[in-house]
């Protein structure tokens, strides 16, 4: 019979918010080369105490028991591909629990948890709960914003969100509403105004597609 054994261990869950509109509006090769690109900067965003022990399409899975780390991880990676042109944006959660470990892989509500935290993040955020935001805010490089009490389908109680911020002030970039990439507003290929502002597409294509059915992609 396998056994495991109880550990503690902080999990970050990072995903591409806007994937699946992605692969909707330019194709599975374009989405393909775009994960091919994304564990290419977690590979080299990456820190020797952090692991990553899982890939389901666009969303990874990194442990650690170094808290700091897996939060600084967490930060150079979603401002690397925040660098990337034609790029969704990042985002994740992160959660400090026991879990069992068994053969290298982890099974518990910790991990479970950390999930439902990057689920609820939005894109380009950095969510945690408290036991994360307690070990990070002493090194000052992060302020921890509480977002209030939080319920989590299939979670017991409600659970403390705080978003990391770091205190450099990042630049963040328009969203294509169509396929849902950063879009540098400056340089974008299309734009188009639209119910009192201007849209940045990363494409003729995506301009086109939002010209024909604006109320569909502006929500």
């Amino acid at each position: 019979m396998t056994t495991g054994t109880d550990v503690e261990r902080a999990f970050l869950i990072a995903d591409l918010s806007g994937y699946t509109a992605l692969t909707e509006a330019h194709g599975n090769l374009e989405a393909a080369k775009v994960v091919t690109r994304y564990l290419e900067l977690a590979r080299e965003t990456g820190d020797p105490l952090v692991r990553l022990v899982e890939r389901v399409g666009d969303e990874l899975v990194f442990v650690s028991d170094d808290s700091a780390a897996l939060v600084a991880t967490a930060a150079r990676l979603r401002d690397a591909v925040e660098r990337e042109p034609r790029f969704p944006r990042l985002r994740a959660g992160l959660n400090l629990g026991p879990v069992l470990e068994q053969g290298g892989q982890f099974f518990g509500a910790a991990l479970n948890l950390a999930a439902r935290v990057a689920e609820y993040a939005r894109a380009g955020q950095i969510l945690c709960t408290e036991g994360i935001a307690a070990r990070v805010t002493p090194l000052g490089r992060f302020t921890c914003r509480s977002l209030g009490a939080v319920r989590f389908k299939n979670v017991s109680g409600a659970v403390t969100v705080f978003e990391l911020v770091e205190e450099a002030e990042r630049r963040a970039k328009a969203i294509d509403p169509v396929c849902r990439m950063q879009v540098d507003e400056e340089t974008a290929p299309a734009r188009l105004p639209w119910a009192g502002r201007t849209w940045h597409f990363c494409s003729f294509e995506c301009a086109r597609a939002f010209a024909g059915r604006p109320e569909d992609y502006a929500s």
